[in-house]
């Protein structure tokens, strides 16, 4: 440093002027494109001219040392075109005359972790006092649960506790198909669970049947204003059986199983989703994607537990048996419960991107509902009440059915082993659905069930101009007649909703809004809001 406190150095190996009339100090050109000063800096400037030797500040330089990095010599013929070195950034890697060496690099250790200091490898260094490094576990959420959320973001602990804690979830997998994360997994209990975190997005309440759904609300906008009355205001309806030896299996007259098939025949769909029995548990139901007429055949029959058919529309793992076609060309048809078409329609109202559910929601364009009072818990049906307290074992079992408010049950030899008041079987039922006030699934295309028919027929009732166009093309392969008891469905739907209005804490309103808040539902069943702030 100088005495004024000014940088004197010079650039290292470079040599001092012995040039006439103060000619710059050059590098020879390497052949390289590349500057020799840091990019971006102004330390080497071509073709400018500095007429003082002092700057305004008082600084003094010299076309060979030059500590300001803003003085440049003039330039003549023999420095036109040539880059110039001055102080600055320096340069580095270069000999005396400028040119680049030979570079040699260290061989990075191989399996060996780096040793810093001598010290064990796995101590942090360097760590700014009072930083904790360690990864949060379940301490930050405690930390979270003292921050208020607002009352308008819902999140999956509000589904849980107010419908699956509370037993009154009907497992029809539609929070599965609605969450934009898929972070709505199937436990091992067949219920909703959390498999990765929650974003609050609210889908998951908003349409769950027992939730945020006002389910009656989804019956006008999916059939009219007079889709709330009776059966349900059908296009028209019949009794009707399929001809054919393979009904023997099927459930009633076997309608369903024909009219998929015939789809399938014309090409109107690639396949159809429907419940199929476990390989592992006898009489449990599970999802299963038919795209045959074989495979529709050999499923055919009712199995009296939900699939959460809505949680199983991941096309990818029925991709084996789809045709290779774009996802937005494939068609298929669901059949299900009323909740569950309750579910898909109004999932279906929504341009919204379900994730690994959405190209199945957007593929469905048939549906089918199956007449429904009540639905069970496999485990409670099969293991408690009939295994435990009457001695029959699932796999003794050929048939079931609900019908005339009985329940009934067949050997593999079509003799009857059970037939009790289904109230018998209540503790077995999905508490949820004490408030379903959809007998005959009013949102679906096509209602397919036993009542108002006699034996070895079903009543069918079409909604829709789609149901229709599919019971135009079954109906050659059918025998069928005028439905046969219209009160029994009228009598049965009538029951089914003077039991909903009991069992429902809040108003059955088909004129309010779709999506009931959850501090409006929570003021109704007493949940409690925001329950991750109580430790939930």
């Amino acid at each position: 440093m100088g005495t004024n406190g000014e940088d004197e150095r010079t650039f290292p190996t470079v040599p001092e002027s012995q040039t006439d009339d103060d000619e710059a100090v050059m590098f020879p050109e390497t052949g390289s494109a590349a500057p020799r000063s840091r990019e971006g800096t102004d330390h080497a400037r071509e073709g400018t001219v500095q007429t003082d030797a002092d700057d305004a500040s008082g600084d003094s330089c010299s076309p060979n040392t030059c500590s300001c990095g803003e003085k440049t010599a003039n330039t003549s013929p023999q420095t036109e075109n040539k880059r110039v070195a001055t102080d600055g950034a320096g340069v580095a890697n270069v000999d005396e005359m400028g040119e680049l060496g030979d570079l040699e690099f260290t061989e990075p250790a191989e399996g060996v972790s780096q040793d810093v200091d001598n010290g064990a490898p796995d101590v942090r260094v360097g760590v700014p006092e009072g930083a904790d490094l360690e990864t949060p576990e379940y301490s930050i959420r405690a930390e979270m649960n003292d921050i208020e959320t607002p009352d308008e973001k819902t999140w999956f602990m509000e589904l849980d506790e107010a419908v699956i804690d509370e037993g009154r979830c009907i497992q029809c997998g539609t929070c599965v198909a609605a969450c934009p994360s898929d972070s709505i997994g199937v436990g091992e209990d067949d219920l909703p669970k959390l498999v990765k975190m929650c974003t609050g997005c609210s889908l998951c309440w908003d349409f769950c049947p027992r939730g945020g759904m006002r389910y009656e609300r989804q019956w006008k906008i999916t059939g009219g204003d007079d889709n709330v009355k009776g059966a349900g205001d059908p296009i028209t309806e019949f009794s009707a059986k399929v001809e054919d030896d393979w009904t023997d299996g099927a459930q009633d007259g076997g309608v369903v199983t024909g009219v998929l098939a015939t789809l399938l025949e014309e090409g109107e769909i690639d396949g159809a989703l429907i419940a199929t029995e476990s390989e592992e548990e006898a009489w449990k139901a599970e999802s299963f994607l038919a795209t045959t007429e074989e495979e529709l055949i050999e499923n055919a029959g009712t199995v009296y537990n939900q699939t959460l058919a809505l949680g199983n529309l991941d096309l990818k793992q029925w991709e084996h048996k789809l045709p290779d076609k774009g996802w937005d060309e494939l068609s298929l048809a669901l059949v299900g419960t009323p909740c569950e078409i309750e579910g898909i329609r109004a999932l279906q109202d929504f341009d919204w991107d379900y994730q690994a559910q959405n190209e199945g929601i957007r593929a469905v364009d048939y549906t089918i509902s199956l007449m429904c009072t009540k639905n069970f818990n496999y485990y409670s049906l099969m293991g408690e009440q009939l295994e435990e307290k009457r001695d029959i074992s699932p796999d003794e079992i050929g048939k079931m059915d609900v019908l005339n408010g009985k329940m009934m049950v067949y050997d593999h030899d079509g003799n009857m082993i059970v037939e009790e008041d289904v109230e018998n079987f209540h503790d077995a039922a999905l508490k949820g659905c004490d408030e379903c006030a959809d007998f005959t699934g009013f949102c679906s295309d096509i209602t397919v069930g036993s009542v108002g028919s006699s034996d070895e027929y079903s009543s069918v009732i079409i909604r829709t101009e789609q149901g229709m166009q599919a019971w135009d093309l079954t109906e050659p392969k059918l025998d069928y007649h005028d439905l046969e008891d219209k009160s029994a469905v009228g009598k049965l739907q009538g029951w089914d909703k003077k039991k909903a209005f009991e069992s429902l804490e809040r108003p059955f309103d088909p004129d309010a809004p779709r999506f009931i808040d959850y501090t409006d539902h929570a003021e109704n069943y007493g949940t409690a809001l925001n329950p991750h702030d109580q430790a939930h």
